[in-house]
């Protein structure tokens, strides 16, 4: 991609592929992934141990199938609050075919599913990508892929809020892309600190047409974006992740898809340096089959501070791997690579972000392998820096889910949840509950 400013139809045509045929290459309050989980410090060695078999005592069970009049094709992470509502969004269908907001709540007899808004494509935007996240007022947040204004074909995205008054929705676009500075195509799911600011991403744009990292602070009458990080391509990466962005200890962390010294990705930290300045630091360079190569997901920290994660490819196979990141007090962090993904029943190609239960298993999902959908998996620690790979659910296709573009999400009540953008009824998509 050539540097300078990002100008329109070709990168915004690539933004949109990749999101469509493959995920993008690029909170606050109900922080739900959980972005921490309280397990020690683990060494790790390169012995690992693969286990095919579903454990019975696993149940997965699809509660929404998505229909195109309400929504179709559901990338989307999921986000719950404190009543046990989901939020999510579809990047089709719905009442103008842009994509769908929408909310599932629990009722004695099942799961009611309403759509809070439908995106036309137009000023409002359109193919909102990686859900929304939830505020202390129970106002959402998120981006979208098209609409909006600029140069780009069929516009280049915004940041939108859906305000919530008395149940009633409303929606507003608090930043709409240029294609220029500020980037274009935001398909990451965005961050909310404290205050109310907004931090996301984009693949493309900014000022070497290899996406941003942007700031959105929000005001009474008006928001004002920052771009605080262009990336360059280089050392820094290149086209953003689709992955949330983690605000931890005012620090931001997050993973680049492309690029880094080794072209494969990268994980990054931005430290506040005061006067709205950050410090952009990469913390790991991915190197390349046999470590991982190209980091979709979200991060994960544990309670002494390491991040785990996936990559869609690389791994001692080449299809995909998850590993840690142990902090060190000069350089680049120490990466242990946890698991390689395997051919044959296995899954393979892993886009999601992982989460922990009680005891430190990591839970995460695979986009393809297993049955050809896509697989939950179970990486467990046995000790001695080993852990233990099982395969608990092989997506079927309909009316199971299929093709899982992201992991999962834990609410306050312990369940799991999760998104496929295909399977259920009608193989529009669907909504599931994994039970551990």
């Amino acid at each position: 991609m050539a540097s300078g400013r990002a100008t329109g139809c070709d990168d915004r045509g690539l933004t949109r592929m990749f999101l469509t045929l493959r995920p993008a290459p690029g909170g606050i309050v109900f922080m739900k992934f959980p972005t921490n989980f309280p397990i020690r410090a683990i060494a790790m060695t390169a012995v690992f141990f693969l286990s095919l078999g579903a454990a019975t005592a696993t149940t997965t069970e699809v509660i929404f199938s998505c229909e195109e009049d309400e929504g179709e094709y559901a990338d989307s992470d999921l986000e719950t609050d404190s009543a046990g509502n989901i939020y999510g969004t579809t990047v089709l269908g719905g009442d103008f075919g842009g994509g769908t907001v929408f909310q599932l709540s629990p009722t004695p007899t099942g799961w009611e599913h309403t759509v809070l808004y439908s995106f036309t494509g137009g000023a409002d935007g359109g193919e909102p990508y990686k859900g929304v996240t939830i505020d202390g007022k129970g106002n959402l947040y998120g981006s979208a892929v098209t609409g909006g204004s600029g140069s780009c074909e069929g516009g280049c995205g915004v940041v939108y809020k859906l305000t919530n008054s008395g149940g009633k929705w409303t929606h507003t676009v608090v930043h709409a892309f240029t294609g220029g500075y500020d980037g274009s195509g935001p398909g990451a799911r965005v961050t909310l600190d404290p205050s109310g600011n907004i931090y996301g991403m984009t693949p493309t744009g900014g000022a070497y047409g290899v996406g941003t990292i942007y700031k959105i602070r929000q005001n009474n009458k008006a928001s004002d974006l920052q771009v605080i990080h262009a990336f360059t391509g280089g050392e820094d990466g290149a086209a953003g992740s689709a992955g949330r962005m983690i605000l931890r200890r005012g620090h931001i962390y997050g993973a680049v898809t492309a690029g880094g010294t080794y072209g494969s990705g990268v994980v990054f930290e931005l430290r506040p340096r005061g006067r709205g300045q950050w410090d952009f630091r990469t913390i790991y360079s991915f190197r390349g089959q046999p470590d991982g190569v190209f980091p979709y997901g979200a991060l994960l920290f544990d309670g002494v501070g390491n991040i785990y994660g996936t990559t869609y490819y690389g791994g001692t196979n080449g299809i995909g791997s998850v590993y840690q990141l142990s902090p060190q007090a000069v350089g680049e962090w120490n990466e242990s690579v946890l698991y390689s993904f395997q051919e044959g029943s296995d899954g393979n190609s892993p886009i999601s972000n992982l989460v922990a239960d009680g005891v430190g298993n990591l839970y995460g999902t695979t986009s393809e392998g297993g049955l050809g959908r896509g697989t939950i998996f179970k990486l467990s620690p046995t000790g001695n820096g080993q852990w233990i790979e099982t395969v608990v659910h092989a997506f079927e296709g309909p009316p199971d889910g299929g093709f899982a573009y992201n992991g999962m999400v834990v609410d306050a009540f312990g369940n799991f949840y999760g998104a496929t953008v295909h399977g259920g009824d009608e193989d529009d998509g669907a909504v599931y509950k994994f039970t551990p």
